[in-house]
């Protein structure tokens, strides 16, 4: 479904992506993890071209995306939904209108846009806050309603990066209920870029672990986290025995 081949992104001196290739099969949870600056946001953001790879070829069913014009680009990049770190949302309007925008400027008829919004925020549970503006509704909501607004097409493939990451600690477990949710009940693959470890071994069908722009480590989470063979995969396995036993429990085997 999706392959990234051979990518390479520089910015000045600093290589943010060396070289990698991945492929995301339909329908399944692909979880980025790795330290700060080792190039996860920047690898989803080539997907879609928000960040132009220097080399490399990264083909979505069948098309090669590095390759599309400008008008094609904005075609493919519907059939890909993604969920931003920081929210995104148009202030004026409310949330049903922020979810309902990208369908109207596609031609979907008014009233099929509306239902679909509605719908869409259902699902992430905000129904009783359709009517109203990101100014009048909480960092979590806010969140909630942009990834409303990448499912509401139905897309293909959905990207996050860091989804979670400009969130007080306290709301953060609302919206990872709600991004879990939709990897098991999903029909899209999704590509997550994530610190959130206990989400990660819940929700991931494959971990994809990246340092230094480069994938050092890839495999199903408990394997990863269990045995790993990385340094930065024993630096995860550390961390989770750490929480492990400050909560008196198992994260892995919960």
């Amino acid at each position: 479904m999706l392959s990234i081949i051979n990518a390479t992104k520089r910015f000045g001196s600093i290589v943010a992506v060396d070289d990698i290739s991945l492929s995301v099969h339909p329908g399944e949870t692909v979880v980025l993890m790795g330290p700060s600056g080792c190039g996860k946001s920047t690898t989803v953001r080539m997907v879609n071209r928000l960040v132009e790879p220097d080399a490399g070829t990264i083909i979505l069913n069948g098309t090669d995306i590095t390759r599309l014009k400008d008008d094609e680009l904005r075609k493919m990049r519907k059939k890909i939904g993604f969920v931003f770190q920081h929210f995104n949302l148009i202030q004026r309007l409310t949330a049903a209108e922020n979810v309902m925008l990208g369908l109207l400027m596609d031609g979907v008829p008014m009233e099929e846009a509306r239902s679909r919004a509605m719908a869409a925020l259902e699902r992430v549970g905000l129904l009783p806050v359709h009517d109203h503006r990101p100014s009048e509704m909480s960092g979590g909501q806010q969140q909630r309603v942009g990834i409303a607004r990448a499912i509401v097409a139905e897309p293909p493939l959905m990207l996050w990066d860091e989804p979670t990451a400009s969130l007080d600690p306290i709301i953060v477990r609302e919206v990872l209920v709600i991004m879990e949710e939709l990897s098991r009940n999903q029909n899209s693959a999704m590509v997550i870029v994530t610190h959130e470890l206990a989400f990660a071994l819940h929700a991931a069908d494959r971990i994809v672990l990246m340092d230094s722009g480069k994938i050092v480590e890839e495999g199903p989470p408990k394997s990863v986290f269990t045995n790993p063979a990385s340094a930065v995969g024993q630096k995860y396995k550390e961390l989770l025995e750490y929480q492990s036993s400050t909560m008196g429990n198992s994260l892995i085997g919960c």
